[in-house]
């Protein structure tokens, strides 16, 4: 009989007190192998949640997890330098890896990218490729190392190998209010980030009311925390706080996201917040994978591989190499599935967008269906809004404030009325503010 008492490990926690490296490499394996029950894990992480972890704690918890499958090693394939990926924290209308990759690819870098779904309120990366049909978010280790070699990146979901005991309290935390755990939200990241053997990594750390991080403090605290235990385990990383007070982009929902996306390679539509945050996060990505010198030299770079639409073709190869439509970049409006009921919501009155509530924007796609309330639920991919505008925008009364793509009228009404209540409205245009705030970094 196992000495290992799960419930023993949860009581310690709660109660204050500190885990051992054993204790914590019990637990972790606990959960890959089911003798942590899916209610353990979650008073686990609750337990987590309101104590803490102190540095050795997270050390030992990020190491577990990492060694709880399989390592990556880029090396026996012949690339020692210039594999990088990029992780974001979750917001709302965040569909800045989808563009990321492919540029960062076509100048020359290695990404492989290992996405998750939603969390809470937040979109996932893995559900919007999920909304193309035939790709592959699951290929296996030998077929995902192809494609990084011959598209340049990959985007795919956790393995049942890669991470395996972060997966399954990935997907725990998602419904159990504890997603915004800075010490959980570490090792969750750097776990998967060191598993796929990486050589630098760059974190966009999101801070608002769309943020699991509200405050600039706790986005900060959070950034630091993730860049001192990355540096730690030999992985150089920067992160770099962007607002998330609005949405990023104009599109909300998964299907929309893709498209938008599309239309960004393309050069048909590239909201300005959102292009400056994919060029710096690029510039930063090249910087570590030795691909430039400077971070100047990085953002040139990034935009010549949109001008030059070699980012698009990384993007149309990576898609075609994971089983999606041969043509999807040049007929995406064709694959992606669109919702029954597509109609505009018109502004209240006249006036400026002052604010918005971006939470509560997710939170309305979540319950259009193009998110999780429970971990087995399915995603509904064409569902969210398109077009939305930006704070600081002027219309006037009737005017479009953003389209809501619903399954039905009922659905249509609850977001359209769940949209106009996330906006403030005024005579004077708001200030504007800036969408990169702050830049840490571990070298």
């Amino acid at each position: 009989m196992s000495a290992f008492l799960p419930q023993e490990l949860i009581r310690k926690k709660r109660d204050g007190g500190v885990l051992s490296r054993e204790e914590i490499n019990s637990f972790v394996q606990g959960l890959v192998t089911g003798e942590v029950s899916e209610s353990q894990a979650s008073a686990f992480a609750m337990a987590v949640f309101f104590r803490g972890l102190d540095a050795v704690e997270q050390a030992a918890l990020t190491q577990a997890m990492t060694n709880s499958g399989t390592v990556l090693d880029w090396a026996s394939r012949g690339l020692t330098k210039g594999v990088v990926d990029k992780h974001s924290t979750g917001g709302v209308g965040d569909k800045v890896s989808l563009m990321l990759a492919p540029i960062v690819a076509a100048c020359g870098a290695k990404v492989p990218m290992i996405s998750g779904r939603g969390l809470g309120h937040t979109g996932g990366t893995l559900d919007k490729l999920n909304s193309i049909p035939g790709y592959n978010v699951s290929p296996g280790f030998e077929r995902f190392a192809e494609v990084v070699e011959q598209a340049g990146c990959a985007i795919i979901g956790q393995t049942r190998d890669l991470a395996p005991a972060d997966k399954r309290l990935y997907a725990i935390r998602d419904v159990t209010g504890t997603v915004e755990s800075i010490h959980l939200i570490t090792a969750s990241i750097l776990s998967k980030k060191l598993a796929s053997g990486l050589h630098g990594l760059v974190m966009d750390v999101k801070v608002g009311n769309g943020a699991f991080m509200a405050s600039h403090e706790e986005a900060r605290k959070l950034a630091q925390n993730l860049v001192k235990v990355a540096g730690e385990a030999g992985l150089p990383t920067t992160a770099i706080l962007t607002d998330m007070n609005q949405v990023l982009g104009t599109t909300v929902g998964n299907a929309l996201e893709v498209q938008e996306t599309v239309d960004y390679l393309k050069g048909v539509n590239r909201e300005p917040r959102l292009h400056e945050v994919v060029i710096e996060l690029a510039a930063y990505m090249l910087l570590h994978g030795g691909q430039v010198e400077s971070v100047e030299e990085g953002r040139e770079k990034a935009q010549q591989a949109l001008d030059d639409h070699s980012a698009l073709a990384h993007f149309a190869q990576m898609v075609t190499l994971l089983g999606g439509p041969q043509d999807f970049v040049e007929r995406s409006e064709d694959y992606l599935e669109k919702a029954p009921v597509v109609r505009d919501v018109k502004a209240p009155k006249s006036g400026y967008i002052q604010a918005m509530d971006t939470r509560a924007i997710g939170v309305a796609v979540v319950a259009l269906g193009g998110g999780r309330v429970r971990t087995e639920d399915d995603i509904d991919y064409a569902v969210g809004y398109s077009d939305v505008l930006p704070v600081g925008a002027h219309l006037k009364e009737g005017g479009t404030i953003a389209t809501v793509h619903a399954r039905n009228e009922a659905d249509f009404e609850q977001a359209s009325l769940a949209l106009v209540s996330a906006l403030t409205f005024g005579d004077k245009a708001p200030q504007d503010t800036p969408v990169c705030l702050e830049i840490l970094s571990s070298d």
